[in-house]
C-alpha cells in the first residue's frame, strides 16, 4: 500500500535561519499553524501595508520591538483564536510563534500590545480600513466597478463572566454580537457574487 504522508514542510527563512517543519522535534510550539499565517501575510503584504499607514511616535532605536513585529504578534494571535492580551504572556515565549512573527527573541508583553492599541483613534481606524479595502480589491484580477456591502450581526451565546458580553433582548440572553460583512461584486459586463463572510467586529 502506498503511504501518502507528508513528513515535513519548508517555510521562508527568518533572517539566516532555515525553517523546516517535521514531527520529530518534540513539543516546541502548541500551534504550528502560525507559520501558515506568516506565509499568507508575506504573499499579500498585509501587515507591512498596515505598518506603513500607522505613525510610530516613539524613537524606534530606543524600542525593543518594531511596530511591524507588534502588529504581526497581535494579528497572528487573533487569527489563531488568542484574542485576550493575557494570552501573550505564554505566546511571547513560544518558539513557533516567535518564528512566525520573524523574531529570534521573546516577543512583547501584553502591556506593550495594550499601549499599541490605545494609540489608535478615529483617523487610525479609517486608515486601517482603507488598507483592508485596497487589499480586498487588489485580490481580483480586474477591479470591480462597485462593492455592495451587506452588514449583518449574529449572536454568539456566552454563559460565563466574559468581558464584553451584554444582554440582548432580541435573543433573550447574554451573548457576543459579532458583525459580519457580505460583499457583492459588480462588473460592467457580468455580475459576480462573493458571499464569504468576514468577521470585522466583536
Amino acid at each position: 500500500m502506498t503511504e501518502c504522508y507528508q513528513r515535513g514542510l519548508e517555510f521562508p527563512r527568518v533572517k539566516r535561519s532555515n525553517i523546516k517543519v517535521n514531527f520529530g522535534g518534540g513539543e516546541i510550539t502548541f500551534d504550528g499553524g502560525m507559520l501558515l499565517f506568516r506565509s499568507v501575510d508575506r504573499k499579500i503584504g498585509l501587515t507591512k501595508a498596515l505598518d506603513r499607514v500607522l505613525k510610530y511616535p516613539r524613537v524606534q532605536g530606543r524600542c525593543k520591538h518594531k511596530q511591524l513585529t507588534l502588529l504581526r504578534q497581535r494579528i497572528y494571535a487573533m487569527e489563531a483564536g488568542h484574542e485576550d492580551l493575557n494570552d501573550h504572556e505564554a505566546l511571547s515565549k513560544d518558539v513557533g510563534f516567535q518564528t512566525a512573527v520573524e523574531s529570534d527573541q521573546f516577543l512583547s508583553s501584553a502591556l506593550t500590545l495594550c499601549r499599541l492599541a490605545q494609540r489608535a483613534d478615529r483617523k487610525t481606524a479609517i486608515a486601517l480600513h482603507e488598507v483592508l479595502v485596497e487589499q480586498f480589491i487588489g485580490s481580483f484580477a480586474v477591479a470591480p466597478n462597485q462593492l455592495i456591502l451587506d452588514f449583518d450581526a449574529t449572536d454568539n451565546p456566552v454563559y460565563g463572566g466574559q468581558v464584553g458580553k451584554y444582554f440582548k433582548g432580541f435573543y433573550d440572553g447574554y451573548c457576543f454580537l459579532p458583525l459580519y460583512v457580505f460583499c457583492d461584486l459588480c462588473y460592467q459586463t457580468l455580475s459576480h457574487t462573493n458571499r464569504c463572510p468576514t468577521l470585522v467586529q466583536n
